[in-house]
């Protein structure tokens, strides 16, 4: 089963698929898809407030770019495996972006092979992105390319997805698969 959890920066997406997880009878498996600078101390304290929330029995793992390939090692018919989050994943890929480059080489086989692989995965799959598309339209053309590209892929993860889940406030809102 995968279910799309999705909702601005600190709209309670995070905490609405831990407590999901939480629920889960079997194992649960954090992946961690956040590279931290280690320069980055506003970063680095939101990266342990989420570990100070995780029960010390989750299984974790940080996936970096190749989060197909952890999905896959993890993955078992009783197991919860939790993303957080989709964009930071994609930000594995931005490196053509500032020079006006796109995203890169590696994104269009990172993305179809997430695309391929998450229909296959036994157990459950909670992936929790950011919803960037409500704002204005970014002035400067690299961040147009990321919200652009991150709005594409949580369209296909939507589409993939046997339920989909909008947070904002804290409140979760069923966009599909449950009744609204």
């Amino acid at each position: 089963m995968l279910h799309l959890i999705t909702g601005g920066a600190r709209s309670g997406k995070s905490r609405y698929a831990e407590t999901l997880a939480l629920a889960h009878p079997g194992r649960v498996v954090y992946l961690a898809t956040a590279a931290c600078d280690p320069g980055d101390a506003e970063f680095a304290a939101r990266i342990a407030h989420h570990r100070a929330r995780r029960p010390a029995a989750w299984g974790f793992a940080e996936t970096g770019a190749t989060l197909a390939e952890a999905l896959e090692a993890q993955a078992a018919p009783d197991t919860l495996l939790l993303v957080d989050c989709m964009t930071m994943w994609l930000m594995h890929f931005v490196d053509g972006v500032c020079s006006g480059g796109g995203l890169g080489q590696r994104w269009p086989e990172a993305r179809a092979r997430l695309l391929a692989t998450l229909p296959r995965l036994p157990g459950t799959v909670l992936l929790v992105t950011n919803e960037l598309g409500w704002g204005v339209v970014p002035m400067g053309a690299a961040t147009r390319a990321f919200v652009d590209e991150l709005g594409r892929l949580n369209q296909d993860l939507a589409a993939a997805a046997d339920k989909v889940t909008l947070v904002a406030c804290g409140l979760p809102l069923a966009l599909k698969g449950e009744e609204k």
